[in-house]
């Protein structure tokens, strides 16, 4: 009689840890796909509270400031963030490398929107020496956002010693100087006003080694880094930062490739792009900005990094064959 207790405790003791480990496994597992997926999930969530939750959201200006500062912002990603950011009220500083060009942008934003413009003239791969001037024009505004989407490729995909050096030195001071620099600038005002946004775009070459874009991919890993260490160190001042992660978009940085420059349900046009990624400012600390992207992204890391790696060397060998068939006679 006293052996079926025993062999009920015994039983017992048996199942109590197998019940821990399918806890651990259902949890771990809710983590990970979260963890993948997370850029789609927070975007649908985006979609849905609203329509569930009915609140008055402020404007952007309210929230944040009247200014929105935009760097690269006479091209692709950046022009729209300033086209996108006027539509919601913001006034905008464009800076970028060519004056024509910005004159052309602020122009047409203040014949679209009742919004003011000015603009900055300033070449983020001269080094340091630009970022006093911008830090005097900028001192005197109520800058509430911050884009730092500046950025510099290779030309094509190629090995890292085939680089011109001068090309080498212009991406590592704009990818890694102007994001560094430019958040320095402005965080100050931020942290007294105890309001505001900085945005860093990023990219998906960073989320493994990458290899025939090297030193560009490594860049953008920095950016990320530094983006999500910025974003703790200024979580108690209230300034939020966002990482924005975009696969590819149509945009003059893949002219290399004349199959991405197609576009298709993969590869977004810059417009449909920014707007998504403008939707997400202050919903998502980390996003690709895209959903389509976001699945993307998703799929991609339950590959291993290794595996990933090579599958991004051999995507860039046959961008370079690409390019060479195209513009080598």
């Amino acid at each position: 009689m006293e052996e079926v207790p025993i062999f009920f405790f015994k039983t017992y003791l048996f199942l109590v840890p197998l019940s821990l480990l399918a806890l651990a496994g259902v949890w771990a597992l809710i983590w990970w796909i979260y963890y993948n997926f997370k850029s789609v999930i927070q975007i649908i969530f985006n979609v849905i509270v609203p329509k569930v939750i009915r609140k008055l959201d402020k404007s952007l200006p309210e929230k944040y400031g009247r200014w929105a500062v935009i760097t690269g912002s006479t091209d692709g990603i950046g022009k729209q963030y300033a086209f996108e950011l006027a539509k919601r009220g913001m006034n905008i500083v464009l800076i970028s490398r060519t004056e024509s060009k910005l004159q052309e942008v602020s122009k047409k934003i203040e014949s679209m929107y009742s919004v003011k413009t000015k603009y900055i003239a300033a070449d983020f791969g001269s080094g340091k020496e630009i970022y006093n001037e911008i830090k005097q024009k900028l001192q005197l505004l109520d800058i509430g956002i911050l884009v730092n989407n500046v950025g510099r490729m290779y030309d094509f995909p190629d090995d890292l010693d085939n680089i011109p050096e001068d090309l080498l030195w212009q991406i590592i001071n704009i990818n890694v100087g102007a994001v560094t620099m430019m958040s320095r600038i402005i965080i100050p005002q931020m942290k007294v006003n105890r309001r505001g946004i900085i945005v860093n775009i990023s990219s998906g070459s960073e989320c493994q080694p990458t290899p025939l874009m090297t030193v560009y991919a490594s860049t953008k890993s920095y950016l990320r880094n530094f983006t999500l260490a910025l974003s703790k160190e200024l979580e108690e001042h209230n300034v939020e930062v966002q990482l924005v992660t975009p696969m590819f978009v149509q945009t003059k940085m893949n002219n290399f490739s004349s199959s991405v420059m197609e576009g298709g349900f993969l590869i977004p046009d810059v417009e449909t792009y920014t707007s998504a990624a403008v939707f997400t400012l202050g919903k998502s600390s980390e996003t690709t900005g895209y959903w389509c992207h976001g699945l993307q992204n998703g799929i991609m890391k339950l590959l291993p990094v290794h595996l990933r790696t090579i599958f991004a060397f051999r995507m860039n060998k046959k961008f370079r064959d690409s390019y060479h068939e195209q513009f080598t006679v």
